[in-house]
């Protein structure tokens, strides 16, 4: 176990995309046995060819799912991950929405990916009205090589749906690397509940192929890198849930890489958080 801290960790999450490779019964096992208490999971592609997993409501694969987050002690927290483009249809991820009450998750993810505003907010403003009927929030996660490029855009997208059930999800490399700041954080906070940690290093990658590459293959653990993680921790001073998004790269055992992401992450909460 990692070194007791002075401030105590609140409950620590693991996105799916950390270890994507494993289904997520295996998932959910690794991460209860590296400290995590809560998992997100991945029941719809990312990008095409994207690994993901069915988790359909009444069948097999659910109910071993539910069993086993029960017997580990760990929470299904958010699943991702939606790309909102001009053919997305909200009606159409109704059976991804239900599987994922089923599961006890709580928040959804999507990114902004239609150059028509309208039709984005509108779209966005459908998928909130669908997850509010299953209990379920959205969050928008922005990116650089997305139309829904900075911070500041994911909170229009917010503002603008007047969804109730709507916010705005901030990701270490994403956040950072795209203009943000804790300046204009503090400004926009009250829409953002879930924050996920990841470091980087070096200059800002500019092109598109850069970014994906660093957002896919380049992140670090939590405070192994130069964003100030602990800052952007005391800046939400627990009005968010946390977890931790650092995809395995190289030939690290999942268990191995997953421990060393919460000790990481865990550490952050010391006496200068």
């Amino acid at each position: 176990m990692a070194a007791a801290t002075s401030k105590s960790a609140p409950p620590i999450g693991v996105a799916h995309f950390s270890s994507i490779l494993l289904p997520p019964v295996e998932f959910a096992k690794a991460a209860a046995r590296a400290g995590f208490s809560r998992i997100g999971l991945r029941l719809h592609p990312a990008f095409p060819g994207a690994p993901y997993y069915e988790l359909p409501v009444g069948g097999p694969a659910a109910g071993e799912l539910k069993f086993v987050l029960a017997g580990e002690g760990v929470e299904v927290f958010d699943i991702e991950f939606f790309v909102i483009d001009p053919s997305f249809d909200a009606s159409s991820m109704e059976a991804i929405v239900a599987a994922a009450a089923n599961i006890g998750a709580r928040r959804l993810s999507v990114c902004g990916d239609d150059p028509d505003q309208s039709r984005l907010v509108s779209n966005f403003s459908d998928l909130c009205g669908l997850a509010d009927r299953y209990g379920l929030a959205v969050d928008v996660e922005n990116m650089g090589w997305r139309v829904t490029r900075t911070f500041q855009d994911s909170v229009s997208i917010v503002k603008s749906s007047g969804a109730r059930n709507a916010g705005a999800l901030v990701d270490g490399v994403h956040f950072f690397r795209n203009g943000g700041t804790l300046a204009t954080l503090a400004t926009e906070i009250r829409w953002v509940k879930h924050v996920q940690l990841c470091d980087v290093a070096g200059p800002a990658p500019v092109t598109t192929e850069e970014m994906i590459a660093e957002a896919r293959g380049g992140r670090f653990a939590p405070g192994e890198g130069e964003l100030p993680l602990k800052e952007l921790i005391a800046a939400f001073d627990g009005c968010a849930a946390i977890s931790v998004e650092v995809p395995l790269t190289g030939s690290a055992p999942p268990e191995a890489h997953l421990k060393n992401l919460y000790d990481k992450a865990e550490g952050l909460f010391g006496p200068d958080c």
